[in-house]
């Protein structure tokens, strides 16, 4: 994406200065009291032939190389173009003495060139770092002009990347030696304070986020070449992505895109714009600015074709013919690979960068401009390795779904600061909130940051000069599930904080519609009470996961008894938790649907129990007709889904269970069964045999236990649904009324996913239990896929969240929303056909009808792990009722 130029100084510059820049003597390769031009003859015309350039690093590090006097610009620069996928603003194909006079007293500078608008897509770690450094250099040179506060923050980013935490002595003494910003004394205090926010940033994140705040300054990726309008006044015009670009000062006056454009060019001093027609009418089509001398002429309109190949093309433009007399205009023509180019190679090659250490400053160029580079380091192939990854993954989605509360939601809970000094709602909430949430929140951070360090270690990229036994976790998970036991109390809050937080937005106005807007944010990916029951859950995967490495380590392997050990402590407490998780997600069940469902109130009533919801084809005078249905442990309720601005269901029926009669198959429809209930009998068709047996199992089993606990389950009901008749509304009706209706109601006016299992249950004919519901918790898993769809032929590098039984796909783990989303329920996974032609290892198939998606995991292990998780989201295997309690061994983890 970026370029390299070779920017050469005039002759009166002093060897080893930049323009614009310090003087700095970078690093020398030559013996004390040797000079260059004895190293290698004077003027370098003794016996060798030989050629000695010196180039400058991104990181200002300087580097000697030796050439043939013969060789062109391709054999000095030929890895670079290879490994970073860039050229040079140097003619490539041309001898460098003949582009130099004098290349012997030339500095190389190595910089970025083509910026592209979203850096962050940058697939390669490495060439992140290498576009923050040049995002550094801007900020140092001036040229990355910015408030005082963006300047401020983003040095706080480079000072985390370079010395890590905060720490104030080191923070000065750093700031003292090292110059990041023009005037960055009036503002170190400013980047102390920022930093210090930055704790557990490792130097990769670090790189994003220098490149998310820079990539929205009108100044990202700007070179200024002066000019003049027509009129005389002095302007500056640049080259971006999008176009060209006219600015005065530092302000942008006009963009001209390149649609706009029809043809470029210059004669003399003059640079011409031609515009389309349509752009400023017949009469006004060509512009004119007048630039220093034809030679600053003919480098910017090169540089904007260049960026115009680059950003437009989708191949490399052919050089143009020579003509056999005489030739009118430039031959000159884009020589690299185009930004389309680019992204099909990374996407198609599927290789790994060597490592690199940021510990040493010219390291990065050694990797660049040496030759062993281009061997590949494999990572670690121990299925223990990538037990602890998944470790690693799953708790990165689990320490960003603790920041939709903790960070991203701070605004709100200023809100509801307000509403408590109104008296609006209770003091008590906001204490429970805050006290469960932030501790866990904190611990978490430091959880992640010793495992990320850990696998660094074990996998031979950090650190590798430190000697020890690093390939195990068993160490750092026994410390952790050893100070979780802290938390015990706080989780053990969990069930009172959602039933208070139910209660409140139930009684306050105020609070449902902060709650609720909230929920419209993008962030909050899943309902705003699922994240709180995420901490809970998350011990359960610690628990499967250490029973994994339990059962894949021999006993006498050095990190068993550590894991053992591990697993006994973190069981215990899963163990503590365990019924009141059951309770919390059943709840949660029950309030999701009071939000979804028209025609019902007080759905989480008490000791009701969420059991199984899904689409059945019930039998009216119509026909068959789709409705919804939802059993509960004490009632039965059916709705339908009309054309409505709220995407919401509208309750038709309520049947009891108590004087149900357990259901019966006795139709000669295919998967048609009959439910008797004391005011009536309806008769209803599932989508396939197994739906209708699990609908009958889930049916009799939930009459049974009805019959235990009668005088509890009639108080629950609504009386006003119980002898309603869907058959004496059409479809059609519904849909009116509920478009009417919404314009009165807040409930009805919020906004409902489209990918939650009630509105996937129906688009697929299919159903959903609470214990698929409790499996789909359990196996929840988080990493990178290469992912490729059925006619596409580039494999896309993602970041993917597997949980509530969808796929959620983000760029980077560093996203705070994802891109889109997959909901799996009805899907197939298998691995590919032949008629798939696919060729690599690893890759599973997704397949709903026409709809089918490749993804290709790093292992066998991982491919494994996608495998099981995805199964048990989309297969349509029965499973047990959570009514049935789990015995002790499940709860317990059993040995």
């Amino acid at each position: 994406m970026g370029e390299i130029e070779g920017t050469y100084r005039s002759l009166q510059t002093p060897a080893g200065t930049r323009l614009g820049a310090q003087y700095n003597t970078g690093i020398s390769t030559l013996e004390p009291g040797q000079s260059l031009s004895s190293a290698m003859g004077a003027g370098g015309k003794g016996h060798s032939r030989g050629l000695q350039i010196r180039v400058q690093g991104l990181d200002d590090a300087q580097e000697f190389y030796d050439l043939e006097v013969s060789e062109s610009l391709d054999s000095c620069v030929f890895l670079l173009c290879t490994v970073l996928f860039q050229q040079v603003w140097l003619e490539p194909t041309k001898l460098i003495v003949k582009q130099v006079r004098r290349p012997m007293n030339t500095l190389f500078r190595l910089s970025v060139k083509f910026f592209p608008p979203d850096p962050g897509q940058l697939q390669e770690e490495f060439t992140r770092y290498l576009f923050s450094l040049q995002i550094k250099r801007d900020l140092i040179e001036g040229r990355l002009n910015c408030t005082e506060n963006t300047a401020a923050l983003l040095a706080s980013h480079l000072v985390q990347s370079e010395i890590g935490d905060f720490d104030d002595i080191a923070d000065r003494e750093f700031l003292k030696i090292n110059k990041l910003l023009p005037h960055q004394e009036r503002v170190q205090e400013k980047i102390m304070e920022i930093h210090r926010r930055h704790i557990g940033q490792t130097p990769a994140e670090t790189d994003f986020q220098v490149l998310e705040i820079a990539r929205k300054l009108e100044m990202y990726g700007v070179r200024f070449h002066p000019a003049a309008d027509r009129e005389g006044t002095k302007i500056n015009l640049a080259v971006a992505h999008m176009g060209l670009q006219v600015f005065q000062g530092h302000t942008k006056i006009n963009t001209f895109n390149w649609s706009k454009i029809r043809k470029l060019s210059f004669k003399r001093k003059r640079f011409l714009i031609k515009l389309h027609p349509e752009v400023h009418g017949p009469h006004q089509d060509t512009l004119e600015f007048l630039m220093g001398s034809r030679d600053q002429c003919k480098i910017f309109w090169k540089n904007c074709v260049e960026h115009h190949s680059f950003f437009r093309l989708l191949d490399q433009p052919q050089p143009k013919t020579k003509a056999v007399f005489f030739s009118r205009g430039s031959s000159f023509r884009y020589s690299g690979r185009t930004q389309k180019q680019l992204v099909d190679y990374v996407r198609d090659s599927g290789l790994r960068r060597t490592p690199y250490q940021r510990g040493f400053k010219s390291a990065y160029l050694r990797v660049v401009l040496s030759t062993v580079c281009f061997y590949f380091q494999r990572y670690p192939t121990d299925k223990a390795y990538f037990i602890a990854k998944e470790i690693l993954t799953t708790e990165r989605t689990y320490l960003k779904d603790l920041e939709v509360i903790t960070v991203v939601m701070y605004p709100v809970w200023c809100q509801l600061a307000v509403l408590i000094k109104e008296n609006a709602m209770p003091e008590g909430l906001m204490t429970l909130l805050f006290s469960n949430i932030d501790p866990i929140y904190e611990f978490h951070r430091g959880f992640l940051k010793e495992i990320d360090q850990r696998l660094a270690l074990w996998e031979g990229r950090s650190n590798a000069h430190v000697k020890g036994d690093y390939q195990r976790i068993g160490d750092v998970m026994l410390h952790n599930m050893c100070a979780l036991k802290e938390f015990t109390g706080y989780l053990q809050k969990h069930d009172e904080v959602l039933t208070e937080l139910e209660k409140s937005t139930k009684r306050v106005k105020k609070l449902e519609t902060v709650y609720k807007e909230f929920e419209l944010q993008k962030v909050c990916y899943l309902p705003l009470n699922t994240f709180l029951l995420k901490p809970i859950q998350r011990l359960m995967h610690y628990k499967l996961i250490l029973e994994r490495l339990c059962k894949h380590y021999a006993p006498q392997h050095r990190d068993y008894d550590d894991c053992k050990e591990a697993l006994k402590e973190v069981a215990e407490i899963a163990a503590q938790l365990q019924s009141s998780l059951i309770r919390l997600e059943n709840f949660q069940k029950l309030t999701e649907l009071q939000r979804d469902l028209i025609g019902i109130e007080n759905l989480t009533a008490p000791e009701r129990e969420f059991i199984r919801e899904g689409c059945l084809y019930k039998l009216t005078k119509k026909g068959l007709q789709q409705r919804m249905f939802f059993l509960f442990s004490d009632m039965l309720l059916y709705t339908s889904k009309g054309v409505t601005a709220t995407n919401q269901f509208k309750v038709h029926g309520q049947l009891p269970l108590h004087g149900m009669i357990e259901s019966e198959n006795e139709w000669s429809v295919p998967h048609c069964f009959t439910i008797y209930s004391a005011q009536r009998t309806i008769v209803v068709a599932a989508s396939s045999k197994v739906e209708m047996n699990k609908w009958i199992e889930d049916l009799n089993m939930a009459i049974d236990m009805s019959k235990k606990c009668q005088e509890k389950s009639d108080l629950l009901l609504d009386p006003s649904l119980c002898d309603r008749s869907s058959d004496e509304v059409s479809l059609e009706q519904e849909s009116e009324d509920d478009m009417n209706s919404s314009r009165c109601s807040l409930e009805k006016q919020s906004h409902h996913r489209a990918n939650t299992t009630m509105h996937v249950c129906w688009h697929r004919n299919t159903s959903v239990s609470m214990s698929d519901h409790s499996l789909a918790v359990e196996n929840q898993l988080s990493g990178y896929l290469l992912r490729k769809f059925k006619n596409s032929n580039g494999w896309q590098k993602l970041w993917v969240v597997f949980t509530n039984f969808c796929l959620f796909f983000y760029k980077t783990h560093q996203d705070d929303f994802p891109l889109a989303s997959l909901p799996l329920l009805g899907y197939t996974v298998s691995t590919p056909g032949e008629s798939d032609s696919i060729h690599k290892e690893y890759v599973f198939k997704l397949q709903f009808k026409s709809h089918v998606y490749f993804f290709r995991a790093e292992s066998e292990y991982t491919f494994e792990r996608w495998m099981e998780v995805i199964k048990s989201a989309a297969s349509s295997a029965g499973r047990m009722s959570l009514l049935v309690p789990k015995g002790p061994a499940e709860m317990n983890g059993g040995s």
